[in-house]
């Protein structure tokens, strides 16, 4: 392998959707500053979408963004597309293209020192080994999450889940016991469906096996310290988070134009009073019949709201709802989120519990009401509610459902409380150095492992 050049070049392949590509732009800003040249890599269906809404001067000229072609073509009408047909982007489209980028990057300037790459794309895994790159992995969501999924093979012997991923009765996990086979992430529509992601997943544990390291998005007091590790099997956990708000290098990306227009609105609301609600970037929000419910519960609550709600969701919206709304009530096609959440007006906020999503209300002191959709968000949703209690899951989207949902978590003093202390453990001094010195210690292991395997 060759020396360590002086600025080495990390290409970093983060899975195609915006939640993933926001915490991998914040690693290639850190990456950045210890001296690295990062190249961030993604379809071209996502690079059109980056280079019109997502990055600003200063990470355009910090960061080298590389497209590869995902079979989506020029006629990408740019809506998020479904779980499978990025699955099948991946398999079978990408990876021929990303070895070719890798082979051309490596002759350049001092060649490639590092991929970095999200577990969700574990293609890129395979890709890396065969080019000779050292390769670590990014795990987008909290360690939680990750340690569910490497209780596959327990499960699965132990008889608590088939070996097609469907539980055979509810159980604890023993690497989580305040996680159950029915928190497992491939739970999700039909039964073929749910076997379908299960073979997702496993392939996803088998690929990271040949992983030296794995950079985790949680916080570094997220579990004790002694039990972060999950085995020997396992890559090396290097907890890195949380990476949710704008770090100095980036902004938070957005792959839709934002409305700003709300921040004005929220300005002149009262303080503690609107209800946020956004289901995130990528899922299919909630289905047009219950749009429509929500509509009118929130209507019902008689409190200012600011929706998020793409264009091609708002034919749910009941006839007339917009206009009887239009005094205290906002509907846009995409928001700046973190801008929003920072806003003193907002009361509460009814999301999706996406981790960065997660992350961000934690950080801007605002409780949830949670309705998760997909993936990780049920866990997600389990640590707000039962292990943090600073927020409640809505059971469905009923106007008495809504309004004591909302009128619970607006007026808990005791949720206040706790959402300040949690806000502070991750946003404290020691948290942020905890996750630098974690930072710093992988940069020197994977140059002295650099230096080592050099000719």
């Amino acid at each position: 392998m060759k020396p360590w050049p002086r600025r080495p070049k990390v290409i970093l392949v983060p899975y195609p959707a915006q939640g993933h590509v926001t915490p991998m732009l914040k690693l290639a800003s850190i990456l950045h500053s210890h001296g690295f040249d990062p190249v961030l890599v993604t379809p071209e269906s996502i690079h059109r979408r980056i280079s019109h809404h997502a990055v600003d001067r200063a990470t355009a000229e910090a960061i080298a963004f590389v497209p590869i072609p995902d079979g989506s073509g020029a006629d990408d009408d740019g809506k998020p597309r479904d779980f499978f047909s990025v699955e099948r982007a991946m398999e079978d489209v990408m990876p021929v293209h990303l070895e070719r980028l890798v082979g051309e990057l490596d002759v350049v300037d001092g060649g490639v020192a590092l991929m970095v790459v999200d577990l969700l794309a574990s293609f890129a895994i395979e890709v890396g080994n065969k080019c000779g790159v050292p390769t670590a992995g990014l795990w987008t969501a909290m360690l939680a999450t990750y340690k569910l999924v490497t209780a596959i093979p327990e499960l699965v012997r132990a008889g608590h889940i088939s070996d097609c991923g469907i539980p055979q009765k509810e159980s604890q996990v023993r690497q989580n016991p305040s996680l159950t086979t029915q928190d497992l992430p491939w739970l999700i529509g039909p039964v073929s469906a749910r076997k379908a992601r299960f073979r997702f997943w496993t392939r996803t544990l088998h690929r990271s096996a040949s992983l030296r390291w794995l950079l985790i998005n949680s916080f570094p007091e997220e579990e004790d310290e002694a039990k972060i590790q999950c085995s020997r099997d396992y890559p090396t956990i290097v907890p890195i988070g949380p990476l949710a708000c704008p770090s100095p290098l980036t902004k938070n990306p957005s792959f839709w134009e934002e409305d700003a227009t709300c921040l004005a609105w929220l300005k002149i609301q009262k303080p503690n009073s609107v209800i946020y609600v956004s289901f995130g970037s990528w899922v299919s929000p909630i289905g047009c019949d219950k749009v429509a419910s929500l509509a009118l519960s929130l209507e019902s609550t008689c409190r200012p709201f600011l929706w998020v709600l793409g264009p091609s969701w708002r034919d749910g919206l009941p006839r007339g709802f917009l206009e009887r709304v239009r005094s205290r009530g906002r509907v846009v096609p995409w928001a700046p989120q973190v801008e929003v959440l920072r806003d003193r007006a907002v009361g509460c906020y009814l999301t999706h519990c996406g981790w960065n999503s997660t992350a961000e209300a934690v950080q801007c002191g605002r409780r949830m009401l949670c309705w998760p959709v997909a993936g990780d968000q049920f866990v997600n949703c389990k640590y707000i509610v039962e292990a943090w209690r600073v927020g409640m899951r809505l059971e469905g989207f009923g106007e008495r459902e809504v309004e004591d949902g909302v009128k619970r978590v607006m007026e808990d003093g005791e949720m206040g409380l706790r959402l300040e202390e949690l806000k502070e453990r991750m946003m404290s001094a020691k948290t942020n150095s905890r996750a630098a010195a974690n930072m710093a210690g992988f940069v020197e292991d994977l140059k002295r492992m650099t230096e080592d395997n050099s000719p």
